[in-house]
């Protein structure tokens, strides 16, 4: 410790065992890290009784100057009283969520005769009808924007209306029903208001059986300028409603999934309410690069849900440290059940896949920033102690079942990031079932011989997904195929496979080069090397699924081949009946909701 003034031991002897909040505080006074604690005598002294494992919490202790300590009379005082002073002080050694917008949420408001319907941020104390919140303001619109649609419902403000002695321009493009010159009675106004609400509760069959009655009666009363106004309402609510129903059988949830990749920290979450899908938010807490799952996404969810009302389930991909009592503080919080779930079925694994998959794409955006990138380039020549910083890189890995179809990935990246043009797979042959080293020479050696006949510029880096064993493999390779200059490396995960304790093996190296987890070239390492992964996978799956697929409708149980013919008659083949939901394979004529879902599962297991 650099301030001798501060005794970790004689400071321990005089803690109590209470729950409550510690803070660790620097030389100048400065909040290093705020932790939570069920004993706090047992938590503050681990800190000083053993090495963490963390190169984070190893410097945060070497900084210790003196500790703060908040006495609480439960956990679950301790858990929200943890989450307010890490947004207050926002400590350089936790895992800090910076979102300092309130949530968007639209309202009908409740106090005008004619409902206006609006975007909304703040507080909700008004007499209105909020809904939300939803994950961001894109959402919120896109949402005002089909409802105007529908029901014509009034967006301007109060004094407008008031002063209006003509339609406006909302009215002349049917976005309105001009309440504001008496256009519509106040009763017919109030339906709509009625439906649109109906909407956003999730009763969306409700209100398309409500709308089909009235169009059938306006075309027995001879109504039919009306009748065909509830047609064109009915067609366009099957349009929001969409081939299928994302969220499936969930009425009240967030999804929250984690990625981590080439030391980014990426929470992505799925909203869905009143059975309505709400769309998706990511984002990118500060710290903790070589943070467990369990430990991010449980810092993560506590700071998220501090000034949030939390769902009555919140599914997610890892299970969070603490989760049992993030249940039950959430729960105190909210005045209801909350719920943590990790493993899911059905359309709850569907949502969280899909929240899955639009989380990877924000994060592949946010490491393509230019300035991050060019300075992965400049740190990577320096790591591997090149002259010149690197400008191409090639990244190869392999990917099978069982020694069952294996693949081949070659990605390319260049100074902009990935090159997906230049991408290659190769389908391995007259390989041993899992022989990574011989597939990684054969696939090696057959991309250097095409780029020795020039179908691509050679790259800078070679690098290979794997120990000394593929190292070597790759080399020869190389060198079969006469082509010379070009730095070889493989990377292999540590001890227990964790990111942040990569080795980076060399040609000749007796020793590997041991990379701290915060180094920006290890980052693009890790970013070339995931990607090159995601590539293989894809590919494998493409090619395992080839070979199965013919005879995939005949193992599904209850699917005879009159069904099938159906299936494929409706369809128009194999291609569209694995793209299709639940929803549309039911409406095929004798596909029950139950074979449907079975159908799915078989297509996305």
């Amino acid at each position: 410790m650099s301030d001798s003034s501060f005794n970790p031991k004689r400071f321990v002897s005089g803690l109590t065992p209470r729950p409550g909040v510690y803070q660790m505080l620097g030389a100048d006074g400065e909040v290093l890290y705020v932790g939570k604690a069920k004993n706090l005598k047992k938590r503050v002294a681990s800190y000083f009784l053993r090495a963490s494992g963390s190169a984070r919490i190893e410097s945060m202790v070497d900084q210790i100057h003196d500790i703060a300590i908040n006495v609480t009379d439960t956990e679950n005082q301790a858990l929200l009283l943890e989450s307010s002073l890490i947004k207050k002080h926002r400590p350089r050694y936790n895992i800090v969520l910076r979102d300092d917008k309130s949530y968007p949420y639209l309202v009908i408001t409740g106090n005008h005769p004619y409902p206006r319907i609006r975007f909304h941020r703040g507080s909700r104390k008004k007499p209105h009808r909020y809904f939300g919140p939803y994950p961001n303001a894109g959402s919120v619109r896109r949402t005002l924007d089909s409802l105007q649609k529908l029901f014509n419902l009034r967006p301007c403000s109060d004094s407008f209306f008031a002063n209006r002695t003509r339609p406006c321009l909302q009215h002349q493009i049917k976005r309105c029903s001009a309440p504001c010159v008496q256009a519509i009675s106040e009763t017919d106004y109030a339906s709509d208001v009625a439906d649109a609400v109906r909407l956003l509760e999730g009763k969306s069959e409700v209100l398309a059986r409500k709308l089909t009655e009235r169009m059938e009666a306006a075309s027995q009363a001879l109504d039919f300028e009306q009748a065909a106004r509830y047609r064109d309402q009915i067609a366009a609510l099957r349009t929001i409603q969409g081939p299928s129903d994302a969220a499936g059988t969930v009425d009240d949830a967030d999804f929250v999934v984690l990625e981590q990749r080439a030391g980014l920290n990426a929470v992505g979450v799925g909203t869905i309410r009143s059975g309505q899908h709400l769309g998706y938010r990511s984002f990118f807490p500060k710290g903790g690069a070589d943070a467990p799952p369990a430990e991010v996404l449980g810092a993560f969810i506590g700071q998220y849900y501090a000034e949030r009302p939390p769902p009555r389930e919140i599914v997610v991909s890892h299970t969070p440290d603490d989760a049992e009592l993030l249940e039950s503080a959430l729960g105190t919080l909210s005045g209801r059940r909350v719920q943590i779930k990790v493993k899911v079925r059905g359309s709850r694994a569907r949502v969280l896949k899909t929240a899955h998959d639009s989380l990877q794409e924000a994060v592949a955006g946010r490491l393509l920033q230019g300035e991050a990138l060019t300075q992965r380039y400049l740190a990577l020549g320096e790591l591997l102690g090149l002259e010149d910083r690197p400008s191409r890189l090639e990244c190869f890995d392999i990917s099978h079942t069982g020694g069952e179809s294996p693949v081949a990935s070659c990605v390319v990246f260049d100074e902009d990031g990935p090159l997906k043009s230049a991408y290659r797979r190769f389908n391995l042959t007259d390989v041993t079932p899992g022989d990574d080293y011989a597939a990684i020479r054969q696939a090696v050696l057959r991309r250097f011989r095409r780029l020795k006949e020039g179908e691509a510029p050679v790259p800078d880096v070679l690098l290979i997904d794997g120990g000394k064993g593929q190292l070597g493999q790759a080399v020869e390779a190389v060198n079969e195929a006469g082509m010379t200059g070009v730095t070889i490396i493989s990377v292999a995960k540590g001890a227990d496979r964790r990111v942040g304790l990569e080795q980076i093996f060399r040609p000749g190296a007796a020793v590997p080069i041991r990379p701290k987890s915060d180094d920006p070239g290890m980052h693009l390492i890790q970013q070339i090397r995931d990607e090159a992964h995601r590539f293989a996978i894809e590919g494998h799956r493409g090619q395992r699924g080839r070979a199965r697929k013919q005879s995939v409708l005949e193992e599904i149980e209850g699917l005879g081949p009159r069904r099938r013919q159906a299936l494929l008659r409706s369809f128009g083949g194999l291609q569209r009946v694995e793209r299709a939901g639940v929803d549309e394979l039911a409406r095929v004529e004798g596909i029950s909701r139950t074979l449907a879902q079975r159908i799915y599962d078989r297509f996305h297991s």
